[in-house]
């Protein structure tokens, strides 16, 4: 990659890791549901406009939409949803630290479902350090009662496995000869159609408050810029530096939605969160072969 796509790299860390700033902003006034809707169908409009600018066909066939719902459900409406409940109940820096153990958790689900993609001892060592981060992160809520809530930690970590999930169901796009683009914009689109209803029968939005300016324009920038602009950066970055260096984003949101959440929001995280962020940061290394390449490289003592 060139100092273009190392650049971009650093700007699809802050507008990911604004996702957490931008949602907790907006469930200060909108349930958790509403703001799922919200950030995936006005996403899924914009990545239309982007779409028909650029000449992409939009695949018609009944086994592309089947994908695509499926692809919604894991990818958007699951995890979106337990991240947003979540957040209502923790920061914004925390839950992002717990949406970085995405990567092992795909590398589990990957094992289990795949044949390609199997167990291999710098994975194993990969997926130890991350559970060990993630027992450091819930030790306050564990063994005593002034730490954030179990639930919404639980919450985070199933948003996770989700996208673990995810990871390993998306690669049929490849086979199928879907764009990362048009994927995109199928399961924001399919994620639309799936949330409607959930909205209207849960958070009966007709009876809510008119939300104010603030509220309104997070949730714009949640979808336009941490969603489609977000997408469009990344499928950029895969396409030039591959699948290993765009994953070194999973490392540098937490900086970013930490940094927002303590310098707009006043969030505070305390030590043990900071300990079980290096120790999930380490095992992301560890995973795709950097600190294990370092290692051979360091001269002997």
């Amino acid at each position: 990659m060139g100092l273009l796509e190392w650049g971009l790299l650093l700007v699809l860390s802050l507008l990911w890791g604004g996702s957490f700033f931008f949602s907790k902003v907006a469930l200060a006034e909108l349930p958790p549901f509403t703001v799922v809707l919200g950030r995936v169908a006005i996403a899924a409009m914009a990545l239309y406009v982007y779409l028909r600018a650029t000449g992409r066909t939009i695949p018609g066939s009944g086994e592309a939409w089947r994908v695509f719902f499926g692809m919604g459900l894991i990818n958007n409406l699951i995890p979106f949803s337990l991240i947003f409940w979540g957040q209502t109940a923790i920061a914004s820096g925390l839950a992002s630290i717990l949406n970085a153990t995405t990567p092992i958790f795909a590398i589990l689900v990957a094992h289990l479902l795949t044949t390609d993609e199997k167990m291999t001892p710098q994975k194993i060592a990969g997926v130890l350090l991350g559970v060990l981060g993630v027992g450091v992160l819930m030790s306050s809520s564990a063994f005593s009662g002034d730490g954030p809530p179990l639930w919404a930690l639980l919450a985070c970590l199933g948003a996770a496995l989700s996208y673990g999930f995810a990871g390993t169901f998306g690669r049929r796009f490849r086979r199928m000869g879907i764009s990362p683009a048009v994927g995109a914009f199928g399961q924001t689109t399919a994620s639309t159609v799936m949330m409607l209803p959930l909205v209207v029968l849960v958070d009966a939005p007709w009876t809510m408050a008119a939300p104010h300016a603030v509220t309104i324009g997070a949730l714009l920038a949640l979808a336009l810029i941490s969603t489609a602009l977000a997408y469009i950066i990344y499928f950029h970055l895969l396409s030039v530096g591959g699948a290993t260096n765009s994953s070194l984003v999973t490392l540098l949101i937490p900086v970013s939605a930490i940094l927002l959440g303590s310098l707009i929001l006043g969030e505070r995280l305390s030590a043990n969160h900071f300990l079980g962020m290096a120790l999930i940061a380490l095992g992301l290394l560890s995973i795709d072969g950097r600190v294990f390449a370092i290692l051979r490289r360091a001269p002997a003592m």
